[in-house]
C-alpha cells in the first residue's frame, strides 16, 4: 500500500490498524441492498490480468479530494466494476457531489454475499455468487466487489473479506 493512501485514510477512519477500520460481514451477508441516492466519486485504476497497478494512488488522489470536500460517506463503500483484463472502474461512496469530479448513482437493487480468503479464490466466489442469486430465483445484471480492507489491514485482522454484489433490478 502506498504511503500516501495509508497516511490519508489515518486521518480520515478511527480503526485499530490507522487504516481501514474493521470490517463487519453480518450487515452485507446475504442481503438484499437498494441503492438509489447514494452518490459515488467514479474513477479508473489500471490493471493487468485484473491485478490493479496503481490503486494506491488512485485511492489516494480521490479520498484528498473527498476530506477536503468533507464528503465523506457514514459507510466506507468503494465498490470495483472490474470491466477489463486492462483496468476497473471505481466508486467510492460520498455524502455530496465534489468539484471536479465525476459523481455518479448506481440505482438499483443488489443481492450481496459475503465471502473470505484469499483473492486467488474469486473465480469460485463469482460462481458461488451466481448460484446464490439464481437460488432467489433472480439473474445477474452487473457484479461489483466490495474489497473491505486493504491487503495490509486483511493480514493485521487476520482475514480478507470480499463483497460481492450483484445487481438484480
Amino acid at each position: 500500500m502506498e504511503e500516501l493512501e495509508t497516511n490519508m485514510i489515518k486521518k480520515i477512519y478511527d480503526s485499530e490498524t490507522g487504516c481501514c477500520k474493521r470490517f463487519n460481514p453480518r450487515p452485507w451477508e446475504n442481503k438484499t441492498i437498494r441503492f438509489n441516492n447514494t452518490m459515488f466519486l467514479k474513477d479508473r485504476v489500471r490493471s493487468f490480468f485484473h491485478i490493479p497497478l496503481n490503486f494506491g494512488k488512485v485511492m489516494g488522489r480521490n479520498m484528498e479530494k473527498i476530506t477536503e470536500a468533507n464528503a465523506l460517506a457514514k459507510v466506507p463503500i468503494c465498490l470495483s466494476d472490474e470491466n477489463s483484463l486492462w483496468g476497473a472502474d471505481i466508486y467510492i461512496a460520498v455524502s455530496k457531489k465534489i468539484e471536479n469530479s465525476k459523481i455518479v448513482k448506481i440505482p438499483g437493487v443488489f443481492l450481496s454475499k459475503v465471502f473470505e480468503g484469499p483473492f486467488k479464490n474469486i473465480g469460485k466466489w463469482i460462481k458461488d455468487m451466481q448460484e446464490y442469486v439464481a437460488s432467489k430465483g433472480k439473474q445477474t445484471k452487473k457484479l461489483y466487489f466490495f474489497y473491505t480492507t486493504c491487503p495490509v489491514c486483511a493480514k493485521v485482522y487476520g482475514k480478507n473479506y470480499i463483497v460481492l454484489l450483484a445487481k438484480i433490478e
